[in-house]
């Protein structure tokens, strides 16, 4: 039979290998080496300027790497074989919806581009899990930036991905908006899928990750298990890593 072989299970769900950014003489990262398993919930930090967006950029294909490779479950990004791109969602700065359509419509656009089955089950299903439901036939362009944003991580979950990456998605939402991201990152926690969080918010990043890196001047200066992290004194040992760092 012929065809693409199988992705063996051992296979990280996200490996990054010797990857590197430059913008002409200007390092954005250097150097970074990952392998997540299926299943984890990484976190990054660390200060502006560090690199962070562009590495995230970098593993979900949206930015090409200087050097090194990137493989979403075995598959390389910017290969040959594009399977790799069904199996991400993205949540970034930009939230990729059309403000003269509504948001049942933004929804429905991206439902037909994945070509999923029972669009409007799915859609409703979307709508109801970022609390957006009563808002369903309204355009885009009256929504607030919190509004947006919640409708931007529907958006990305819609097509069920294996592997979530998020930048910065608490910006712009307001504590209820907050506690109800939490809720569905809690959920994403279901040992199937694979989450990359970028975010300045300690507390919030920390609780959610298994594993945490800080990122500081286009490099990982550190990158372990959250059980190893005082929870009460990270905010401490931050600030004295990015220092050390700088």
């Amino acid at each position: 039979m012929s065809g693409a072989p199988a992705v063996p299970a051992s296979a990280p769900a996200v490996e990054a290998r010797g990857v590197e950014k430059w913008y002409g003489p200007l390092p954005a990262v250097r150097g970074i080496d990952l392998a997540l398993a299926r299943g984890e919930f990484l976190t990054i930090f660390g200060p502006n300027g560090a690199g962070k967006s562009t590495l995230l950029r970098m593993l979900c294909g949206v930015v090409r790497p200087t050097r090194g490779t990137v493989r979403i479950r075995g598959d390389e990004v910017w290969g040959d074989d594009e399977g790799w791109r069904r199996r991400i969602g993205l949540l970034s700065h930009q939230t990729f919806l059309y403000p003269g359509l509504t948001a049942a419509e933004n929804l429905d656009f991206y439902a037909r581009l994945y070509a999923l089955p029972d669009r409007r089950a799915r859609i409703d299903e979307a709508l109801r899990g970022v609390e957006l439901t009563d808002r369903a036939r309204d355009r885009v362009r009256t929504f607030s930036r919190g509004m947006q944003q919640r409708l931007a991580l529907a958006r990305t979950l819609l097509h069920d991905p294996e592997v979530v990456f998020l930048d910065e998605p608490y910006t712009g939402l307001d504590p209820h908006a907050s506690a109800m991201l939490r809720s569905v990152l809690d959920r994403l926690k279901d040992g199937r899928r694979t989450v990359v969080l970028v975010t300045h918010n300690l507390s919030q990043g920390l609780e959610q990750a298994d594993r945490v890196a800080v990122q500081v001047g286009g490099r990982w200066v550190s990158d372990e298990r959250r059980g190893q992290i005082d929870a009460a004194g990270w905010e401490r040992v931050y600030t004295e890593r990015v220092a050390a760092a700088v």
